[in-house]
């Protein structure tokens, strides 16, 4: 039979998880398709590991190593979290008008399996101050945590590493361009007055050579896309593929162009959701951290 001590400390504990992982959950709008029985598995399995980092008090105050090994065998099993996210949001993807890609989807399963642990560490933490003190000192540090796990949890968007604006759609003969930047070769006169009428055009700038070795990557200007049709809606059917958003890339000068034709055709807040895309952990480079890359780039 636990003390009271130890029922307040889990208790204590198992709260705070749970809210923090709610409302880490709730950030993921964007990214994570939010139908209810996605958000009820997530929820179940912060529960778990809310119980897990709260019932580790106890057995660690009580020095019960075998329970100790329980907890951390139990613990490991999270990493089937990434596998279960991937696997689900590829299928999802085979479905789309225009899919995320690869290294979206991993980086959104590894943000799933990043803040189980999370939960698990903040439970950890409240209920062993809890224990040695009481529950408000317990509430206080499950904030402290919170806030430090929003901070973590963050990451950077493209508007912290290069200029977004807009840039003009046009055409010379049947080459489509965003300004100087060529997309593709269009036949069709059809189509290229659908671009002409209703197309849209952006133009990333990177500030310095990290962000253009980030934006090369052929991920994170799929993901730009997706978050640019996702947001704003995409005039594409699954038998118009010439209206697929495309990201391209100036090899001169590191910009990148983007071409979309949107359902809603508002250049304000298509410069707003580009701006917003998340910089991805697979596509992220940082090339003058390195005395090669500072030299080559002087």
């Amino acid at each position: 039979m636990l003390d009271a001590p130890y029922l307040r400390a889990i208790f204590n504990g198992v709260l705070i998880g749970n809210l923090i992982r709610y409302f880490m959950l709730r950030r993921d709008y964007r990214q994570y398709p939010s139908y209810p029985h996605g958000v009820v598995t997530h929820l179940s399995l912060g529960f778990i590991a809310a119980v897990i980092g709260s019932v580790a008090v106890p057995v660690l105050i009580e020095k019960e190593f075998m329970a100790v090994t329980f907890l951390t065998l139990a613990a490991t099993q999270f990493r089937e979290v990434r596998d279960m996210e991937r696997e689900m949001l590829q299928h999802l993807d085979q479905a789309r008008l225009v899919s995320r890609g690869p290294d979206y989807i991993e980086g959104i399963a590894r943000v799933f399996e990043a803040r189980n642990y999370l939960v698990m560490f903040t439970s950890l933490l409240v209920g062993g101050i809890t224990y040695r003190s009481n529950i408000f000192y317990g509430m206080v540090a499950g904030i402290i945590a919170f806030l430090v796990s929003r901070k973590l949890m963050g990451g950077r968007v493209i508007a912290q590493i290069a200029q977004v604006r807009e840039g003009k759609v046009h055409f010379k003969g049947a080459n489509l361009f965003v300004e100087d930047i060529h997309f593709m070769n269009l036949g069709t006169d059809s189509v290229k007055e659908t671009y002409l009428e209703r197309g849209l055009g952006v133009i990333i700038e990177p500030f310095d050579d990290d962000a253009r070795a980030t934006l090369s990557s052929n991920g994170q200007r799929m993901a730009i896309a997706h978050d640019a049709a996702a947001l704003l809606g995409i005039y594409k059917d699954v038998d118009t593929a010439e209206f697929t958003p495309i990201v391209r890339r100036d090899l001169d000068t590191g910009r990148v162009g983007l071409v979309i034709v949107p359902i809603e055709r508002d250049i304000e807040f298509l410069l707003e959701a580009v701006k917003r895309v998340p910089v991805l952990e697979s596509a992220y480079r940082a090339p003058l951290k390195t005395y090669i890359g500072r030299k080559a780039s002087d």
